[in-house]
């Protein structure tokens, strides 16, 4: 069981040194980039894309989806939130 741990250690300590990063955070990378892609396929943007035309997308993707119109709230909150993801995507790059 210590042999387990002390790899453990070793494996963590070793992908510090190598990549400067902890693995959990290139796991949480890994799934923010994941949820950004599934944003960019929903709202139909590409990956450069800017403030405005995420927001134009979303209120275009708004009007398909939209409860009045046929769609349903999951399908709003679905867009809401890709909205937010990418444009907080966007304030990060602006605070690096």
């Amino acid at each position: 069981m210590g042999r387990i741990i002390l790899i453990a250690v070793l494996a963590c300590l070793a992908c510090r040194i190598f990549t400067g990063k902890w693995p959990w955070q290139l796991w949480r990378a890994s799934e923010r980039g994941q949820k950004e892609a599934q944003a960019r396929a929903l709202l139909g943007v590409e990956r450069s894309a800017a403030r405005e035309a995420i927001i134009d997308a979303h209120r275009r993707l708004i009007t398909r989806v939209h409860p009045d119109r046929g769609g349903t709230s999951e399908q709003v909150h679905a867009a809401n939130a890709a909205r937010d993801v990418l444009l907080d995507r966007i304030d990060r790059q602006a605070l690096d």
